[in-house]
């Protein structure tokens, strides 16, 4: 079968032929897939930045965002049957037997860097007409998200950091007393950095908690990113115009900043203004560049003064993906026209050149294999 394939060692990327997967255990799914969204860690692999094949391949079948269906179980499979939509996480678990949070399936905290990841470390990716895999890594979708599904595993981001964020801020009363237990951020403000899909997902969550919401991103008004964020009720403050120092003051205490956009330097700058009592998320992965400088005794002294706390996130449990999937269904409810915008096109697999190595433009560009 056809599979959109990675060769580092060539340095190509290229359609390759795929052997068709078969189940072989009993606790196994055999999925077709429908969509796999493209994203910049797809991109920076076909770029050769990272991404490493399986033992015994020249290839990485790349692909990490999936939706697929169920067209086969195993004998001990009982939470799934034919026809069933799922999306599957991407990290598995290492091997070693100290590694606890492995053991406890929480491989998104691996303490051995010894895991597999589809489609980006050594474990082939969806990009392909069929995939096998076991019931524990699969989530089930309901079929009225079938037209968004596909953005379930970027808005996991999202959903693992701001857990993170309600566990961190227990140090604090952070949480407005009178809060409705659905929208524990009432009352607090929060700057996403960047307007890419993780970014505006990560706009909708924040809202859908009940922040105050602004995305921080460097095109002008108006374009169309700009007008997708304030048609959910987020503002949107181009840095083109506004400079970090005139977004603190817009903004006043900036109590969550959740970045997304992969760029250390507007990163630390805006870090710079976070406010009292603040956390920053970091979810973007810089490539590999020269080192910049950083007012590093202005950002030590407000952490320290502030009660501040900076946290990465990266990679999702097993929650995160249902509760990806549970906020999908309120953002369809609220603004369906907004999230379906995310999705700019769909292609054929045999436009994977120009998705993955051209410049076309677009916020979410998946390719569908139905």
């Amino acid at each position: 079968m056809s599979a959109v394939g990675v060769l580092p060692f060539k340095r190509e990327v290229r359609l390759v032929e795929h052997v068709a997967p078969r189940i072989s255990t009993e606790g196994e799914v055999r999925i077709k897939s429908l969509e796999v969204g493209i994203c910049g860690t797809d991109k920076e692999i076909c770029h050769f930045v990272y991404g490493a094949p399986p033992e015994g391949f020249d290839y990485l079948v790349i692909g990490h965002e999936s939706l697929g269906e169920v067209v086969e179980v195993g004998s001990d499979v009982r939470g799934f049957k034919k026809g069933d939509l799922v999306v599957p996480s991407v990290r598995r678990p290492c091997p070693h037997p100290n590694c606890q949070p492995c053991r406890e399936a929480r491989q998104d905290f691996c303490s051995t860097g010894d895991f597999t990841e589809r489609g980006i470390k050594m474990t082939h990716g969806f990009m392909t007409e069929y995939y096998v895999d076991h019931e524990k890594y699969l989530t089930p979708v309901p079929g009225n998200l079938r037209d968004v599904a596909v953005l379930v595993e970027p808005l996991t981001v999202a959903e693992k950091g701001i857990a993170q964020a309600w566990e961190v801020q227990k140090r604090l009363p952070w949480v407005l007393a009178n809060a409705p237990a659905d929208a524990k951020g009432t009352g607090l403000r929060a700057v996403v950095l960047g307007a890419g899909p993780v970014g505006i997902l990560g706009a909708m969550t924040l809202l859908r908690h009940g922040f105050d919401t602004y995305v921080y991103s460097r095109s002008k008004k108006p374009n169309p990113k700009a007008e997708l964020v304030e048609s959910f009720g987020a503002k949107y403050i181009s840095s083109e115009t506004e400079s970090v120092e005139a977004l603190a003051d817009r903004v006043g205490n900036i109590d969550l900043v959740y970045e997304a956009v992969g760029v250390s330097k507007i990163s630390f700058q805006v870090l710079k203004s976070l406010g009292m009592n603040g956390i920053f998320i970091f979810t973007g992965i810089p490539a590999p560049k020269l080192a910049i400088e950083i007012e590093a005794d202005n950002i030590m002294r407000n952490m320290v003064l502030r009660n501040q706390v900076a946290v990465g996130t990266v990679n999702a449990d097993r929650q995160a993906f249902e509760d990806a999937i549970s906020d999908l269904g309120v953002f369809m409810k609220r603004w369906p026209d907004a999230l379906k915008s995310l999705i700019t096109g769909r292609y054929r697999m045999d436009n994977y050149h120009e998705l993955l190595l051209g410049d076309k433009s677009g916020i979410k560009n998946v390719i569908a294999l139905d």
